[in-house]
């Protein structure tokens, strides 16, 4: 486990280099161990395999981290949408095709850390009304705590902004 996360450390500073070879060799190295870490029964070899995904800049495992945001540990689901958020930095995709398990864990996830990541996630989605609606609705809700309402806040006005750029390009 402590190598798997030792090696995914080096892969993402090799990803933030753009050594893309070196960090494709190394994802060849570490592919079958990755998969078994997130097979396993520890929930903490399980958060480091859906982290490591991100880290190893690996699109190949989207559906890996489909079963990470299942997972029942919020430390897996954690680990799932900081891969997911990592991503989708240099395009949407990866974010847009769970929007509505995003929707779902920002509104409802037992834990308010995996509720914060989310809606980071969702941050990171292409506009729509559905999320922007729902997380506004989050910022008005005193259910949630304040650091959530902030965050939902925050995050709708982002996409609100981006919508209306979109709809607009000159503003």
């Amino acid at each position: 486990m402590t190598a798997l996360a030792e090696a995914a450390a080096q892969a993402d500073a090799l990803a933030q280099q753009g050594s893309e070879q070196a960090l494709a060799d190394l994802r060849r190295t570490w592919d079958e161990e990755l998969e078994t870490a997130a097979r396993s029964d520890d929930f903490r070899a399980r958060a480091v395999a859906f982290r490591a995904v991100g880290q190893f800049r690996f699109r190949q495992k989207i559906e890996l981290l489909n079963r990470g945001l299942d997972d029942t540990s919020p430390a897996c689901r954690g680990s799932a949408l900081i891969s997911l958020e990592l991503l989708s930095r240099e395009s949407p995709g990866p974010v847009n095709k769970v929007r509505p398990m995003l929707h779902r864990m920002a509104s409802g996830d037992t834990n308010d850390a995996v509720k914060r990541l989310a809606i980071v996630c969702l941050g990171r989605t292409s506009p729509s009304r559905e999320t922007i609606t729902l997380l506004a609705g989050m910022a008005e809700d005193d259910r949630y705590e304040r650091e959530l309402r902030e965050a939902a806040k925050k995050t709708a006005a982002a996409l609100k902004k981006k919508a209306d750029t979109q709809k607009d390009p000159h503003k």
